[in-house]
């Protein structure tokens, strides 16, 4: 099933949230929308559940009109799910009654599954697939917050939607369950073919799990790409920042050579995108630097932080008062208030 957004735009009152936006989900594509907060990326998601409707354009699911300014379909005729942010359980009902809730009311649900045989056979299924088998009895209130994301999970996929869509769900669980997450979602979308649209401020989150990303700013699109397209070829100065945390020299390109703007350095071409260069940027991931205390590099600087991180420290390097972020392997050391040479790893 595909799902396409034709030039959408969305208005609360004076404020434009989304402006002329224009994606397609492909069919059992995992789709990730990466941005801050504000930047519109969850009330795409509400227009694409049919909780809002468009200022104008259109959504169409399967290739039906979802959404128009004029018509939307309600929630309840879409075959869409959605795993909230906050999990949304009711504290009345217990691990199985909400999977039985989504078998009994969502409108998609399968003929077989209208049996109660066939239907109590896939809530046990889907609980085995989230790993709650031994919890069906268990009340919210008796849940950890990964266990109460399982059963929102479980909930979502009860009646094989054909879009799956996901606002922020690791937001609210502790770092070392974020990542055991991330591997059941991987594991959940693989068993289930459904596109997921999964929405998240982590750039961790959607580097790790999605097929595409999609990174949005100020209700844009600012970039789609793989993961790999993403981080090692930016097209804008806030994708460089955004996902990586780039460092950007200003300077002026000639062919494939880029010359510095304040000092006589030159630095060859190491797979910068058309775009940052029309706009007479270098972009350096801090892994795409070292430091130096010789002369062999012009851009001197200060280093000003450094922080252990495992398996490498994180320095910040003070250049003529911009700060120049470094990632350097634990053999390469270096002190605060030691002056630094810049040097790209070609």
């Amino acid at each position: 099933m595909t799902t396409s957004i034709i030039h959408i735009n969305k208005k609360f009152g004076s404020f434009q949230a989304l402006k002329d936006v224009n994606l397609t989900v492909k069919d059992g594509e995992f789709l990730a929308i990466l941005g801050p907060s504000g930047c519109g990326k969850t009330t795409l998601l509400r227009l694409l559940a049919g909780f809002e409707s468009p200022t104008d354009g259109t959504i169409q699911i399967d290739n039906k009109k979802a959404a128009t300014a004029k018509k939307v379909i309600p929630p309840e005729r879409r075959n869409v799910s959605m795993v909230f942010q906050s999990f949304a359980l009711w504290p009345h009902l217990n691990v199985r009654e909400h999977v039985q809730f989504a078998m009994k009311y969502h409108r998609f649900v399968g003929p077989a599954f209208k049996e109660k045989k066939k239907a109590e056979e896939r809530i046990d299924e889907v609980l085995k697939i989230v790993g709650l088998e031994q919890f069906g009895s268990r009340m919210p209130g008796e849940l950890s917050g990964g266990q109460k994301q399982r059963v929102s999970l479980a909930r979502a996929i009860a009646p094989e939607p054909q879009l799956l869509l996901m606002d922020e769900p690791l937001s609210n669980l502790d770092a070392e369950l974020r990542i055991e997450m991330r591997h059941e979602i991987q594991k959940l979308h693989r068993l289930t073919k459904a596109s997921i649209l999964y929405v998240t401020h982590d750039q961790g989150e959607a580097l790790a799990m999605a097929d595409r990303i999609v990174v949005m700013n100020a209700g844009k699109i600012e970039q789609i790409g793989t993961p790999e397209q993403i981080y090692n070829q930016p097209k804008t100065p806030f994708v460089a920042k955004f996902v990586g945390k780039a460092n950007l020299f200003e300077g002026t390109w000639d062919g494939s050579t880029f010359m510095h703007k304040n000092v006589s350095v030159t630095w060859e071409d190491c797979g910068i995108s058309e775009n940052l260069k029309e706009q007479n940027l270098y972009a350096l991931r801090p892994e795409q630097i070292r430091l130096s205390t010789s002369d062999e590099s012009q851009i001197r600087g200060t280093v000003v932080t450094k922080q252990f991180q495992g398996k490498e420290y994180q320095y910040v390097v003070d250049v003529s008062g911009q700060e120049i972020v470094v990632d350097l392997p634990l053999h390469e050391q270096f002190e605060i208030g030691e002056g630094v040479g810049i040097v790209p790893r070609m």
